[in-house]
């Protein structure tokens, strides 16, 4: 057992450390010293959840209920959409990150 915890907290601290666009938003608030503890605290949720999806055996219960899969997939393009709606926005109105 002692592996297993090992290898899914290995792989846990892999996922979270490296630097990707989740870590380099919240280093840039973090410099912005704008929304600091929301925006860590809501990452910080939201990787322990898909966490504890993922271990709990989403996949299984999304194969004995496919109608799950559908309402999933429409959260996730909602959220996408969202994302990518607030990142234009920054596109077009661009501002220099200056940590002063």
């Amino acid at each position: 057992m002692l592996t297993s915890v090992v290898a899914g907290f290995s792989l846990s601290i892999a996922l979270i450390v490296a630097i990707g666009a989740q870590n380099a938003f919240v280093l840039r608030q973090g410099l912005r010293r704008e929304h600091v503890v929301p925006v860590v605290l809501t990452c910080a949720i939201s990787d322990a959840l898909l966490i504890g999806v993922g271990i709990a055996g989403v996949g299984s219960v999304v194969a004995a209920r496919p109608d799950l899969l559908t309402a999933i997939r429409w959260g996730g393009a909602a959220f996408l959409l969202g994302y990518a709606a607030l990142a234009a926005r920054r596109a077009w109105r661009p501002s220099a990150l200056t940590p002063a």
